[in-house]
């Protein structure tokens, strides 16, 4: 399907912040000049992805169905949403509910996608991918990672025989692995103008039925109308920072915006939307400075060596790769902020009924 792989690049290619993209970002929020001359491609797009989807479900293209359910954990809005945070709270909610879990995921940007890799606490970024790492740090669960998302879970089971269930960070299209539950992740951008791409942001159709919908949203934000009113709120929360170099020393981040002198402080992210993190942090009172850095930043080039801070907040994501330069890492300046996923615990048990009909439930 080469058309489709040419649109798939097109997908990469908007993952990295530039000028191009600021630009398209802006265009898909609504149906102006831009949006509208792209939209023949759209069309050509959403055809071809109708098309790939058909043929998997009609069995003219092989999928695999895995011994214990799959839950994929996906959006098809164009960059960061929150998958990772709402992942681990998943990872956690079911082991509490007495599964035992396990994630596979892409390993985005990672030096080798051709192979599956299990991921450790020892596991470098650049190998595994700062996502996978995050959750087998936070989620503290089995994690491989893959181009192959069936490879990888098969992988995963073989590894850890004890899991009998898996979240599959992403892959809403990877239909090559058969799924029991989809659920898909949305901000406050909702489904922009509601174009796939180039057009519009969006990865699929969002007629395409799901079993679940949850929207990322700080608490006073609306639910964007755009969306179903069935949908799951998530808000992500973090009140205290924890030290790069060494995260057993912490501070509140609301001390920081009652201190005489006000610290210069800057918050840098390098996620798919780093304005939901510096909302958060202005939303608990905080001043600062604010750097967007590309999504999957590597900090081959130090972002922070000639900046004028006395506190510099980052996000876990970042810091999983900062906590592996050196230069970086003992910067003193540089403090994380852990989110936790805030979700109706309802959610959970919704999905623990679907999981109780799968045959080996």
């Amino acid at each position: 399907m080469v058309v489709f792989n040419f649109f798939s690049r097109l997908l990469d290619l908007t993952r990295q912040r530039s000028t191009t993209e600021s630009v398209l970002t802006a265009a898909w929020q609504a149906r102006g000049p831009l949006a509208c001359a792209l939209l023949p491609l759209s069309l050509l797009f959403r055809c071809v992805a109708g098309l790939r989807r058909f043929m998997y479900l009609n069995g003219w293209r092989a999928s695999t169905r895995l011994p214990v359910p799959i839950i994929v954990v996906g959006n098809i809005y164009v960059g960061g949403t929150g998958k990772t945070p709402l992942t681990i709270w998943l990872v956690q909610a079911l082991r509490l509910a007495g599964y035992t879990p396990g994630v596979i995921s892409r390993g985005y940007g990672v030096a080798s996608e051709l192979e599956t890799r299990a991921v450790s606490a020892r596991s470098i970024a650049a190998e595994v991918g700062d996502e996978p790492l995050l959750i087998a740090l936070r989620a503290q669960c089995p994690v491989v990672v893959g181009k192959n998302r069936v490879a990888a879970a098969q992988t995963l089971l073989k590894v850890n025989p004890q899991v009998n269930v898996i979240l599959s960070d992403d892959g809403l299209q990877h239909y090559r692995l058969q799924r029991d539950i989809e659920i898909v992740l949305f901000d406050s951008r909702g489904n922009g103008n509601g174009w796939l791409l180039p057009a519009g942001p969006l990865r699929e159709a969002t007629s395409r039925p799901r079993d679940f919908t949850v929207v990322n949203l700080e608490p006073a934000v609306a639910l964007p109308a755009s969306l179903p009113r069935t949908a799951v709120r998530m808000q992500l929360a973090g009140e205290m920072a924890e030290r790069l170099g060494d995260r057993s020393q912490t501070l509140r981040i609301a001390d920081l915006s009652n201190s005489l002198p006000a610290p210069r402080i800057l918050a840098a992210a390098g996620i798919g939307n780093p304005q939901r993190f510096f909302n958060m942090l202005s939303g608990m009172g905080l001043v600062f400075e604010s750097l967007s850095l590309p999504d999957h930043y590597g900090f081959s080039v130090n972002p922070f060596a000639a900046v004028d801070a006395e506190i510099i907040l980052i996000t876990e994501k970042d810091a999983v790769k900062c906590s592996q330069i050196e230069i970086i890492k003992n910067d003193p300046r540089l403090w994380v902020v852990p989110v936790t996923a805030q979700i109706d615990v309802a959610l959970i048990q919704q999905i623990v009924e679907k999981l109780r009909g799968h045959p080996t439930a």
